[in-house]
């Protein structure tokens, strides 16, 4: 993908962060648009589309958490990325941040080469995805029907929507029914080896996951990790 067709959305409500960061990505190529509250990004993230979304946590108007499960859940947003950049460092903020749908946690401060870099990695996975030979666009699995080009689950004829962490979760145990996925690996596929999550992150989206499909398709392997069943 070249630089000049990613968008980036920046949402901060200090004037500075807007500013420098935006120049800073823009620079590089890519085309950066701004909003400076929670609502702003709603708003904009439905017209603008982006690729990539920069968003603080503390906001006017609606934080950054509200506004991410928002947009995590809108109609054509399953693909957008999703980061914060926040100095809201405390781990019960990351867990809420990647339990709201984001795809990263970066604390500031931070300096612009390093964040570039954070920028580039989460956008390869746009790159990996289309590339990845493993990804057939339709895949059935039991009563399951996984799209994976347009984010959709059918079950048994039923339409599921899935927040874009616990589909990429579900499309990685289905590709592999009976195969005892470690945690190490899930982390790795579904959130990437450049974040720090915990592996109580995991558990919420397999708990999750567990109501929406059956809880009886996903077993636990104590210490080791997850499987998906038929």
């Amino acid at each position: 993908m070249k630089k000049k067709k990613i968008r980036i959305l920046l949402v901060d409500d200090e004037p500075d962060i807007l500013e420098i960061v935006g120049y800073n990505l823009a620079a590089e190529g890519y085309e950066v648009s701004t909003a400076k509250n929670g609502v702003e990004a709603v708003a904009k993230a439905k017209k603008k589309e982006p690729h990539l979304i920069l968003m603080d946590v503390m906001m006017p108007e609606m934080d950054g958490i509200e506004a991410c499960e928002i947009i995590r859940n809108a109609p054509g947003m399953e693909n957008t990325l999703i980061a914060f950049l926040t100095a809201r460092g405390e781990d019960y903020s990351q867990m809420a941040g990647f339990d709201a749908g984001a795809d990263d946690y970066i604390t500031k401060p931070i300096k612009p080469k390093v964040l570039l870099s954070r920028v580039k990695a989460l956008l390869r996975r746009i790159k990996d995805r289309k590339e990845d030979g493993e990804n057939e666009d339709i895949v059935k699995v039991g009563d399951l029907i996984i799209n994976r080009e347009e984010y959709k689950i059918m079950n048994k004829g039923k339409e599921i929507i899935l927040p874009r962490k616990e589909f990429e979760l579900l499309a990685l145990l289905t590709s592999r029914p009976s195969k005892v996925f470690k945690r190490e690996v899930i982390l790795d596929k579904v959130w990437g080896n450049e974040v720090v999550v915990g592996g109580r992150t995991i558990d919420v989206h397999i708990r999750k996951l567990r109501e929406k499909i059956g809880d009886k398709n996903f077993k636990t392997v104590k210490g080791v990790g997850y499987k998906f069943v038929l």
